[in-house]
This record gives C-alpha cells, sequence and structure tokens, in this order.
C-alpha cells in the first residue's frame, strides 16, 4: 500500500491518503515511528498497528475523556470523533465500547434533561431539542414514558402562565398586535395552540 499524500491539519496533526483515499490522522511524531513518506509503501505490519491497536484505543479514550466532563449523546460524540478524522468503522466501535458500559445511554439522557427541564419547557420544545441532538424519536419517547411513570408531569398550562408573568404581559391591556406577538412567541416555545388560545383569549 503506498502513501499517496500526507495533509496537514494542524502543528501537530495530518491526514495520511493511502491509494488515492483518505486513511487515518496521526501525529507528526506517529510519521517518524512507522517510517510513514509520501510516495513511500506503508508496510502490513504498521498498517495493523495503526488501525487495530493505536486509533482504536485513541478513539476510546477521546470518549471516555470528553464523557467524564458532561454527558453526551451518541451522535455528539459521533461528530466529535468525526471533527478528529477518525474513519467510520473506528467511530462505531469506539462508541460501541462506551455503550457496553453504559457511559452513553441515549434514553438516559433525555431522562436526566427532561428533569432538569420538563416543569419549564413544552414536550414538542424538548423533542426538537434532543432530534437535534441526534436522539431518535423512539428513545425520547421511551424516556418521556419513564418519566411520567417516576410521578412526574407537565402543566404546560402552568408555564404558559409563568412565561407570560416572565414578560410581564397583561392579556387585558394587550392590543391585538401585541397579543399576536406573544402567540408566535409561545407556538415557538412548542406549546398547543389550544392552550396558547386559552391563555391568551379567554
Amino acid at each position: 500500500m503506498t502513501v499517496n499524500r500526507i495533509e496537514e491539519v494542524s502543528s501537530s496533526k495530518v491526514k495520511v491518503y493511502i491509494d488515492e483515499e483518505f486513511a487515518f490522522a496521526l501525529y507528526k511524531g506517529e510519521l517518524r515511528k512507522y517510517g510513514i513518506k509520501e510516495e513511500k509503501e506503508l508496510t502490513e505490519a504498521a498498517y495493523r498497528e495503526i488501525t487495530g491497536e493505536v486509533l482504536p484505543k485513541r478513539a476510546k479514550l477521546r470518549c471516555m475523556n470528553l464523557l467524564q466532563k458532561k454527558d453526551y449523546t451518541r451522535k455528539q460524540l459521533a461528530d466529535k470523533l468525526k471533527k478528529s478524522f477518525y474513519p467510520e468503522e473506528l467511530i462505531e466501535e469506539a462508541l460501541s465500547y462506551v455503550e457496553s458500559f453504559h457511559y452513553v445511554d441515549d434514553v438516559r439522557y433525555v431522562r436526566d434533561y427532561l428533569v432538569y427541564h420538563g416543569g419549564s419547557k413544552s414536550k414538542k420544545s424538548i423533542a426538537h431539542t434532543m432530534l437535534q441532538r441526534g436522539i431518535s424519536p423512539d428513545d425520547f419517547e421511551k424516556a418521556y414514558d419513564l418519566w411520567t411513570e417516576e410521578g412526574n408531569t407537565q402543566d404546560e398550562d402552568a408555564q404558559i402562565e409563568a412565561l407570560l408573568q416572565k414578560k410581564h404581559f397583561c392579556k387585558e391591556e394587550a392590543d391585538r398586535k401585541e397579543l399576536q406577538r406573544m402567540y408566535g412567541f409561545l407556538a415557538r416555545k412548542g406549546f398547543e395552540s389550544e392552550k396558547i388560545y386559552r391563555a391568551l383569549f379567554r
């Protein structure tokens, strides 16, 4: 296998292309260690060590270090590894590794989010946020069911009233334009039209 191109991506890291295709990213010191140079052959032994030992271990450690600081969804971790130029198969291997220890659990991630935000945000708004973070609709519903089974509920009427108070909004004094503006604000928060109408016009 021939190294066709070595592309610098930072002061310490490069992307290596083998047989005209991107293969992996390494630190510059590792180029010297494995004797990697453009238009030179890469030995099978070096390739196996890099892709079978060095990079898988590094990807797993990268996930573990990220998770020590805060929780991530599976997709968020995958995106982090992609930005570091890990090949797709190594990303999957690293994610499967941390999932096997339940360090990454999308259902738990949503449930924890609901604990902190379920009382102040609409279900629709939370579902949209979770979708943006790579949570599947099925996992969201599983987490929502778990959360409600624990005795939690969402009083969206109360949430709307709290937002109106926070905005110092008085419907009795508001004109048509102000009512329309507030309706749009609450709709963007994910509240149902019927509940918004009840809060503003009844």
